[in-house]
């Protein structure tokens, strides 16, 4: 009989559930759309309930596409957005304040004040992290400070802490299970990437007590049952990562040198450094690439806080296009003689300039600037982001300058986004024949545990190439172009 693994991939704009066979091919899938919020400037949050909502409806949905019930499933992984922060009531199961969403930057000030105080080293020496209003573990201060009553019942014992992927788990077993695993624990800001374990030194001076945060397993492990009044039968839950993680892992980067780039919301970058925990001196992260029985491979990562998002801004915001798949078409009507450039930090700029009050700006505009050149500075701005971050890697390390990047989410199915970031990069690009490797990763992750999948040098194997880019750019107009972009970029820098 065929063996499925159910992956729920909840991304920071939408919830999906893929179904998978025993060989990692897609059956079905299914997706959701779910609200966003902007209370304030710099602020973004989501509804818990509706993430709920939109998770459970969108596992339903797959299940039934596909005519399977929860009993022909084998085992259920999960993959999410990171950092984002829910704080909840355990004996209520609801949330006492929205989540805070990683693009989040209501904590920045605080942020400055601990920074100001010498507490930067510290917490980068433990967590692999920059002292930043990205991570979870100033949101919960800001939850438990600013929610009334929230004081009085985290000292009560009565609330519970879980990024996203802790909080389904919670809801998925019927409160049975408060449990992380170790890629998402490892972007807290509160976790000791070194010795695994949360830290009591930075849990003291944020104020967070460390009964409200779940336990942390191997990304591989068994994380309890799903309950069975959800979708007709016990399911087991057997892997957990967070996204770029879980990416890293379906992009089988198993090997030290190996890198993937994912293109969604925002960008993420992830280098496999081995048994290694590399420091940055180029303000990259050093995380947590996954743990696999006990085992922890470290990882560099650098974040792009707007991909996707530019194009998302570009339909809604400014209505030149009606749906995200037309951009390419537009961007390739664009003037070649126009070089329009767009720095789009509509929350900041990430690694490696780390700039919370940056706010976008464009450059190069003219009387003749339409909405083709505005697509095509979007699908650009992603690109040369991606450089700025290969060159920040090849500063910490030596070993990425002959590497090929293996790229993956919804923008990669631009073969004109794609085309353009070989040139930019002057390096080769791999598409994988599975673009959801986020959600292969889960499915793997989990199926590995239940004994269904090989171990990760076998896994590897398997790996298939849609498509290669390779560099065609003249190196004289690569250079002109990069050189815009870098001055744009220095102009959007915030004087702090």
């Amino acid at each position: 009989m065929p063996k499925y693994i159910l992956a729920i991939d909840q991304g920071t704009t939408s919830s999906r559930a893929i179904i998978f066979n025993d060989q990692l091919e897609i059956v079905v899938q299914a997706q959701q759309e779910f609200e966003q919020f902007f209370p304030r400037s710099g602020w973004v949050e989501h509804d818990p309930e509706e993430i709920w909502s939109t998770t459970v409806n969108t596992c339903k949905l797959a299940l039934e596409k596909a005519t399977l019930s929860a009993s022909d499933i084998t085992a259920i992984g999960i993959t999410n957005q990171r950092e984002t922060t829910i704080v909840w009531d355990k004996e209520t199961g609801k949330a006492i304040h929205k989540a805070i969403v990683w693009q989040d930057r209501r904590t920045a000030d605080f942020c400055r004040e601990l920074s100001g105080d010498g507490h930067d080293q510290m917490i980068t020496s433990k967590t692999g992290l920059l002292l930043d209003s990205y991570f979870s573990g100033t949101k919960i201060k800001w939850i438990l400070d600013n929610v009334e009553g929230a004081k009085e019942k985290v000292q009560a014992g009565k609330l519970l802490f879980g990024t996203i992927d802790t909080f389904l788990l919670w809801r998925l077993t019927g409160g049975k299970q408060h449990a992380t695993d170790a890629t998402n624990a490892s972007r807290t800001m509160l976790y000791n990437i070194h010795d695994n374990v949360w830290d009591t030194e930075i849990l003291k001076l944020l104020g967070i007590p460390e009964s409200i945060l779940p336990v942390v397993k191997d990304s591989s492990a068994d994380f309890g049952v799903c309950d069975s009044s959800l979708f007709g039968a016990q399911v087991p839950i057997c892997g957990i990562a967070g996204d770029q993680q879980a990416a890293l892992v379906g992009q089988a980067c198993f090997e030290p040198g190996m890198i993937k780039s994912t293109y969604g919301t925002g960008c993420f970058i992830v280098l496999n450094t081995g048994k290694e925990a590399v420091a940055s001196n180029n303000k990259l992260l050093t995380t947590i690439g996954y743990r696999l029985k006990g085992v922890t491979t470290y990882a560099l990562e650098g974040s792009i806080f707007v991909a996707g998002a530019a194009v998302q801004w570009l339909r809604d915001a400014m209505g030149l296009i009606e749906k995200a798949s037309d951009i390419g078409n537009l961007a390739r009507q664009a003037d070649s003689n126009q070089d329009v450039f767009l720095v789009p930090a509509f929350t900041g700029l990430g690694a490696p300039h780390w700039d919370p009050d940056a706010r976008g700006t464009m450059f190069g505009i003219t009387r003749a600037t339409g909405p083709a050149e505005l697509s095509r500075a979007v699908l650009e701005s992603v690109c040369y982001q991606t450089r700025d971050l290969l060159e920040a890697m090849q500063g910490d390390l030596s070993t990425t300058s002959d590497t090929v990047l293996r790229v993956d989410g919804g923008m990669v199915a631009s073969n004109y986004t794609m085309q353009f970031l070989a040139d930019i990069l002057n390096a080769p690009v791999d598409r994988p024949k599975v673009l959801e490797t986020t959600a292969v990763g889960a499915a793997y992750l989990a199926g590995l545990y239940m004994g269904i999948f090989p171990a990760p040098k076998e896994f590897a194997n398997s790996w298939k190439r849609d498509q290669r880019f390779a560099p065609s750019l003249d190196e004289d107009l690569r250079a002109r172009k990069y050189s815009g972009w870098k001055d744009a970029v220095s102009r959007t820098l915030s004087s702090r």
